[in-house]
């Protein structure tokens, strides 16, 4: 290896940690604890790229020259024993063969002497050096006698002996783990990507040379570039050079160094990385520096602005000796050993034997694992199969009862299978255009979610059930108007006279044609109906309703909520066209024959019931709004007054639209009122308990960006002393908007008190339901709590010298009904990508953080934006994660008293854990998000309900 001045140990494959390590055969030690015999093994790096043995002491020798070796610790990592030493610039790491302890020990009876003496001159040297640059508490020092050099010394000393400890602790544990730990680059990309990166080299590189502005694309590191600049430099800064250029050879040796499995070379280079000046300690402004940069590369705003109390936190804890500077192995330490602070919402990490007593391993034959992937399959969904059979076998009944019919008419003979096509199509839309409106009846389908009928009906699958139908009611429109425009319509205009005659008395005397047959009343009405049914169909979509097509001005109106929300009221002229179209039909003439207003008659009523009521209501349920706070990530947060009628279960959602706005911004402020007058579905976070109800809204389109600017012109910027958040109460001197609510309505989520364990998985904005449901469940939890201390206290002593207990204090007593919580455990998922979205239940999760004595309810946050354990972008912030719950209580990244876990759940580990530890029992899943999680979290349930005891009964909400 090549030499250098520094004194540093820069390869990536020799570091300070296997220069000197403890490994022989074991044996009977009586200093080891776990019976292994420890070698010290000291080695020498020379100019010429050689290696030299210095020294190799068996553990008793060393504690017997304990006086003389202990300073030598304490020589920065990577200095030689004379202080000189030489610093390696290679990236390839030299191969050393091992032998046998037993035969390295024959070296050191004749290296001793000298590795004691140059012990002894280093120790002198550290001694100096130190007190001249020393001076981080300088005014402590310069109480004490200048010439007194016994603090310092025993300061040494101290670190040397904790040294020792960290080594010895290391030995016998840790290293295994040692292994996961700080990767510059993923193990799965590590193993075949530098077929990619010669494959970016070749692209991005000038000349045969790549820039350093291009490293981090080059190595697949463009979303943390400031972290990859920063490894360039500290490579190169290693190699003694200071270039802007690499080549092809050199990218190869700093690839093979960031992918080297040795734990200690990669511990090395991240040392390195934070030892700006190389002289083989990191000051407090060194660790300042490199917790900022693993900010930026994890987008941690927050960290960054609190990174000077952090670095003095970890200074505090790895300096107490108050050195001022801490060297590679308390780094180390900190490193392996971060797991011993975390004491709160441990990672899961559940190996097969432990989940071995409640999951079936045993592999099934084929037919066996047909068999039990039906029956799941069918216990999962039977309530839907059996209403999709129904609807179906009755859409089926109608087609051919109407085709049969016109089969035996005299029609068939002009028209053929086109008429008896059409009029089968036509009777399944009369059905179809009947019973769309009933899974939009939302107060029906609450109500009913309180009845038996729950049991039978899939209610949760209300919305999927009306697109299911608008489905075939495009397939009835198609087979219907397409067989009369190019099938029977044709053939009825071309047919001869004598076979027209008969129908004479249906299309009149002359042989109509195609312009007479639509200028009726029947073809009038059914091109107005064909017209308004694409309309609504089209920006009923999913790229239309969530503004994914993006189109040019003005017809960008056409996207979003609200282009969704007016254009489904185009119904109602639809419904009118349709009976109008149903009494003017051809070829009837009977009035009780036209069924049209039959099949329409209930569920239009029923439906306008519903719409008349819900417009008395939400005009009569007008709110106070108590407070406003816009929060990070286009948070709109309302609490407002609950009024004394509207009674709602957790999970419920509630209907709100804006029918007042203040003239605060002129022109904007009228267009957001005609915008906003449309209701919006948004679920409830308080729980039915609060004296207050309260919503969070994510501007995700055009309403509720409207939202949120009306709210925003109303709230007034923070003043000193209070959160930096747009905000607004009762103390505001601008005008709030009025709002007015309609509901409760249903969810799936509102029965989750059936269940013996929950499982509440969140997406960002999709935890607002769930919220709910752990505060109505921490209430629940204090209110029994109460009853308990309440009932003892009914219950006076009794015996000689006690007060009497009457019969009308054991009749109360007996009859006090008792609140029985069938939800023993709970656990919460939220998973998010930004770290402001902590704040909008922040409160809520210290408050059960604090008051679930009873461990009821278990919360995990998961950040997506922050690499996962392990990657080196985020090992610093793990470590400080760790230290700072352990001295403060408090996630660095949440704010709260939550631990934050990086990166994504493994939502397999998750549920194995559950089921593990909870079996036969009944789990419900809920989940609130976007539809790919659902169907991962649907077949996971569906997979571990065939393997275990335990039953997962997974529901799901979209936004």
């Amino acid at each position: 290896m090549r030499g250098g001045a520094s004194g540093r140990w820069g390869s990536a494959g020799t570091t300070p940690r296997s220069l000197s390590t403890g490994s022989s055969p074991r044996g009977s030690e009586p200093g080891s604890e776990d019976g292994e015999e420890l070698v010290e093994v000291t080695l020498d790096l020379q100019d010429d790229d050689t290696i030299v043995l210095r020294s190799v002491e068996p553990a008793a020798a060393q504690a017997a020259l304990g006086a003389l070796r202990l300073p030598a610790p304490a020589r920065p990592p990577g200095e030689l024993a004379d202080g000189g030493g030489a610093s390696s610039s290679s990236s390839r790491s030299p191969s050393i063969r091992r032998t046998s302890s037993y035969r390295l020990l024959q070296f050191s009876q004749e290296l001793k002497a000298e590795a004691m003496a140059r012990a002894r001159q280093f120790s002198q040297d550290l001694t100096k050096r130190f007190s001249r640059s020393h001076s981080r508490d300088e005014s402590h020092y310069q109480q004490a006698p200048p010439s007194s050099g016994s603090g310092i010394e025993s300061a040494l000393a101290a670190r040397a002996e904790r040294r020792q400890r960290a080594q010895l602790a290391r030995t016998r544990s840790g290293a295994h783990r040692a292994l996961r730990g700080l990767r510059f680059i993923s193990g799965n990309k590590a193993s075949n990507a530098w077929r990619d990166v010669q494959t970016n080299f070749d692209r991005l590189a000038r000349d045969g040379y790549l820039s350093r502005s291009d490293f981090a694309e080059c190595i697949g590191m463009t979303e943390s570039k400031e972290f990859a600049l920063e490894l360039f430099d500290t490579l190169s800064r290693r190699r003694r050079m200071k270039v802007d250029t690499i080549n092809k050879e050199e990218l190869r040796e700093i690839w093979q160094q960031i992918t080297d499995n040795s734990f200690d070379s990669r511990l090395q280079i991240f040392f390195d990385m934070v030892d700006k000046n190389a002289d083989g300690r990191i000051g407090e402004a060194e660790v300042k520096e490199i917790i900022m940069l693993s900010a930026s590369a994890n987008k941690l705003s927050r960290l960054k602005e609190q990174a000077e109390e952090y670095a003095a936190l970890i200074m505090e804890e790895l300096d107490p000796e108050e050195l001022g500077y801490i060297e590679l192995w308390q780094l180390e330490t900190l490193l392996l050993q971060k797991d011993t602070y975390v004491n709160y919402s441990q990672a899961l990490s559940y190996t097969s034997q432990a989940l071995s007593q409640n999951l079936a391993l045993r592999k099934k034959g084929s037919i066996r694992k047909i068999s039990y992937t039906l029956t799941y399959y069918v216990e999962d969904n039977w309530r839907r199969l059996w209403v999709l059979a129904l609807w179906i076998g009755i859409m089926a009944g109608l087609f051919t009862w109407k085709f049969i019919q016109y089969r035996d008419r005299y029609v068939f003979n002009v028209m053929g299978y086109c008429v008896t096509t059409a009029k089968g199509a036509a009777e399944t839309l009369k059905l179809n255009m009947a019973i769309i409106l009933l899974p939009v009846c939302r107060n029906t389908i609450t109500w009913l979610r309180n009845t038996r009928a729950a049991r039978v009906l899939p209610f949760d699958d209300s919305i999927n059930f009306h697109k299911t139908i608008a489905a075939a009611i495009v397939v009835g429109v198609i087979l219907h108007a397409g067989n009369h425009i190019v099938c029977d319509f044709p053939r009825l205009i071309h047919s001869s006279d004598e076979m027209y005659a008969p129908l004479a008395q249906y299309f009149g005397e002359t042989k109509p044609t195609y312009f007479t047959l639509f200028k009726g009343a029947e073809g009038v009405t059914g091109l107005i109906m064909v017209v308004c049914m694409i309309i609504a169909f089209t920006l009923a979509t999913r790229w239309f309703r969530r503004n994914l097509v993006k189109l040019p001005k003005p017809f960008d109106k056409l996207t979003g909520f609200n282009a969704f929300w007016y254009s489904h009221h185009l119904f109602a002229i639809v419904y009118v066209a349709l009976i109008v179209h149903g009494q003017c039909v051809y070829l009837i003439r009977v009035w009780y024959r036209k069924t049209t207003w039959m099949y329409l008659a209930v569920p239009v009523c029923l439906y306008a019931g519903e719409r008349i009521l819900r417009f008395f209501r939400s005009g009569s349920c007008s709110v106070r709004l108590l407070k406003v706070a816009i929060y990070p990530g286009n948070v709109l947060s309302l609490q407002m007054s609950k009024p004394p009628t509207f009674r709602y279960k957790s999970g419920n959602t509630c209907l709100f639209s804006v029918q007042q706005c203040h003239p605060l911004n002129g022109i904007v402020i009228l267009v957001s009122q005609s915008l906003l007058n449309c209701v919006h579905p948004f679920s409830i976070t308080s729980a039915p308990g609060d004296d207050y109800l309260s919503i969070h809204v994510r501007q995700l389109g055009d309403w509720t960006r409207e939202l949120k600017r009306v709210f925003s012109a109303a709230c007034e910027p923070p003043v000193s002393g209070k959160s930096g958040l747009l905000r607004a109460d009762d103390t505001t001197k601008k005008t709030l908007p009025k709002l007015c609510i309609d509901g409760p309505y249903g969810s799936s989520a509102q029965d989750y008190g059936k269940y013996d364990v929950l499982l509440l998985v969140g997406l960002g904005i999709g935890a607002t339901p769930f919220i709910s449901i752990l505060k109505d469940l921490l209430n629940n939890i204090i209110k029994m709590e109460e009853e308990e201390g309440a009932s003892t206290d009914l219950y006076p002593p009794t015996g000689r010298n006690k007060p009497h207990v009457d019969l009308n204090t054991l009749m109360r007593v007996a009859t006090r009904p008792k609140k029985v919580l069938k939800t023993t455990n709970a656990y919460f998922y939220w998973v998010t990508r930004e770290q402001g979205s902590f704040d909008w239940f922040k409160g809520v999760m210290n408050e059960i953080a604090e008051l679930d004595q009873r461990n009821i309810i278990e919360m995990h946050n998961y950040l997506t934006s922050v690499y996962e354990e392990g990657d080196a972008r985020s090992a610093l912030i793990t470590m400080l994660q760790s230290l700072n719950h352990a001295k403060n209580g408090v996630d660095i990244v949440s704010g709260t008293k939550v631990r934050t876990h990086f990166a994504r759940p493994n939502w397999k580990k998750v549920l194995a854990k559950i089921a593990s530890k909870h079996p036969y029992a009944k789990i419900g899943v809920f989940y609130c998000g976007t539809p790919v999680l659902a169907q991962e979290l649907g077949k996971l349930c569906h997979e571990f309900n065939g393997k275990c005891t335990t039953k997962f009964d997974f529901h799901k909400e979209h936004f």
